[in-house]
Formats: structure tokens, sequence, C-alpha cells
């Protein structure tokens, strides 16, 4: 039976250059990596990410691909690209999921487990 399994770790960071505090603006970079995981070559198609402040606004994001992109991983291959989000606080949750499509037209979606965005 086919597996189809990606996995997602994150890497969030504060960027004090482009924010402004006295504004309640606070800027992140985060860099995620995606492994194939599974034994199914798949395409990541769609992103849905959830992004809550510490006063529980929360923005929702839905897209297609991530970074302008909707790579094609093999089994073992992994992807990896930087993206940006904006709170209002310093501190903050995001988490979300890929939807992806395999080379043999199973769809499954990739968890993004929750993770801070913490000024610093």
């Amino acid at each position: 039976m086919a597996c189809y399994h990606f996995t997602c770790d994150a890497e969030p960071e504060y960027l004090p250059q482009h924010s402004s505090p006295g504004d309640d603006i606070y800027r992140f970079a985060y860099t995620i990596t995606i492994h194939n995981v599974g034994d199914v070559a798949a395409q990541l198609i769609a992103r849905h990410w959830e992004i809550e402040d510490a006063e529980g606004r929360t923005q929702v994001v839905d897209g297609l691909g991530v970074v302008g992109q909707q790579p094609l991983l093999h089994p073992g291959e992994a992807f990896r690209y930087t993206s940006s989000a904006e709170l209002r606080t310093p501190m903050g949750i995001m988490s979300g999921h890929y939807f992806c499509v395999a080379v043999d037209g199973t769809r499954f979606e990739a968890a993004i487990a929750p993770f801070v965005l913490k000024a610093s």
C-alpha cells in the first residue's frame, strides 16, 4: 500500500529591523522545510495558514503554492523556503497545512504543527 506523507519543520525569526513596536507592528520571517517521507512523489498545490496574535486576532491565509512555486517532491526529497508574517502583538502562533496531490492522483494534506512567533 502506498504511503503519502510530507513532514514540515518551521524555523521562525523575529525581524526587529522591519518592526515598529510603537506602532504595534511586529514582523517575522519563517523558514519551512518540507520533506517527502512517503514512498510516492507528490506536488504541493496550495497552503492554508492560521496566524493568531496574543490578543486572539486570527488571520487566515489561503493560496496556491508557496513563494510562487508548487514543488514536486520525490520520496526522500525536501523543499525549503522562507516567507514572512506580521502581527500586532510581540507574540503569536502559526499553524496550518498544505494541500498535496500525488503523481497517482491521490490527494492528501500535510499538517504544519503550531509554532511560536516571539519578538525577543
